[in-house]
């Protein structure tokens, strides 16, 4: 099969790997999606995804396919199905997976056969989440590209949920890229009050707006200090960093109201900052999530279904592109040149 591969100098290529073995409570899956995620994907290319350092990689994580082959003892799942989140678990030919799933096949697991039989961790954490919620449904209205999209949805609204935003306070969000727009249009729908995002670039200004901000800025041309004041003198309950930038951290200080949140979700490629809460009320509180819970994910995944399926919740409003793997290098080419117009990127098979 063929997968994307990176080495130690961030160099991408489509390289010839064999087909992954799979095992008696996994199944053999056809990739028919995998969104790029400009946070993880990037990163990993670029030699800064925090404790990742073996390399070449086999890159990928946001991967939708169709079960083709069962394990003898897989219950729950059966050809024809759709799921999240196939991998690649294991090293091949030199190559490590950076999860793997820009490749033409992976592998997922049954989590109840794997617990019925003993084998895999056997947590209640792992068998209640991740690998037991995966199905896309054939009654779900979705198909393969919107389901990559899902995938940044059920990370997204665990991490609002762990981070404990409650319907009516306000919340301030740095960034409107793909995880920022979810953010906006997320809390919108949970009964927020006031959101503000900002962004650099006009197009992901006017996004957010379209996508439910109250007020969206371009921080590049105006004061976002002065104008959330302007709105909130007292402060905003909550600022959320969507880019992973750790000035934003100590920009949020001044803007944040007594007992407010400041909710780190972006990873920094930079990891340790000076924190200045000199403008900082004297009460106020710092919370990362930057490895979301599977369990917590999967939680989230009915809400998710519901929103799409009821209408309110579009996936193709996140996504601006779709390349065919054979062109996934060219994807990964106008990630980097940061395109005014592009949004999610989602590869098909």
């Amino acid at each position: 099969m063929k997968a994307l591969t990176v080495d130690g100098q961030g160099v991408l290529a489509v390289t010839e790997l064999p087909m992954p073995e799979y095992g008696r409570c996994q199944a053999l899956v056809k990739m028919k999606s995998c969104g790029v995620c400009n946070g993880t994907d990037t990163k990993l290319i670029h030699r800064t995804f925090k404790n990742f350092n073996t390399y070449p990689a086999i890159l990928g994580h946001e991967g939708v396919g169709e079960v083709v082959e069962t394990g003898a003892d897989v219950k729950n799942l059966k050809k024809g199905d759709m799921v999240l989140l196939p991998f690649l678990e294991k090293p091949v030919e030199g190559y490590t997976p950076g999860w793997g799933a820009y490749s033409e096949y992976a592998v997922v697991g049954d989590a109840k056969a794997y617990i019925e039989k003993g084998m895999g961790p056997g947590t209640a954490e792992w068998s209640e989440g991740y690998l037991a919620q995966t199905l896309i449904r054939p009654d779900d209205r979705i198909d393969a590209v919107g389901a990559a999209m899902v995938i940044t949805f059920r990370e997204v609204l665990s991490a609002i949920r762990r981070f404990g935003f409650r319907p009516n306070e306000s919340v301030l969000i740095f960034g409107a890229g793909p995880v920022g727009l979810c953010f906006t249009r997320f809390c919108k729908l949970l009964g927020m009050g006031t959101v503000i995002t900002t962004d650099v670039f006009d197009d992901k200004v006017q996004e957010a707006k379209r996508l439910g901000a109250d007020y969206a800025f371009n921080s590049a041309s105006c004061d976002i200090d002065r104008e959330v004041r302007r709105l909130f003198p007292e402060g905003v309950d909550n600022v959320v960093d969507a880019v992973g930038v750790n000035a934003l951290l100590n920009q949020a200080m001044g803007l944040i109201r007594y007992n407010g949140k400041i909710c780190g979700y972006g990873i920094s490629p930079k990891l340790g900052m000076e924190l200045d809460w000199s403008h900082a009320p004297y009460n106020w509180s710092l919370n990362f999530v930057q490895w979301p819970s599977k369990k917590e994910e999967a939680q989230a995944h009915a809400q998710i279904m519901a929103w799409i399926n009821t209408g309110v919740l579009n996936p193709m409003d996140f996504i601006s592109h779709t390349f065919s793997f054979d062109h996934i290098l060219d994807a990964f080419a106008l990630v980097e040149r940061r395109e005014p117009g592009t949004r999610k990127i989602v590869i098909t098979f």
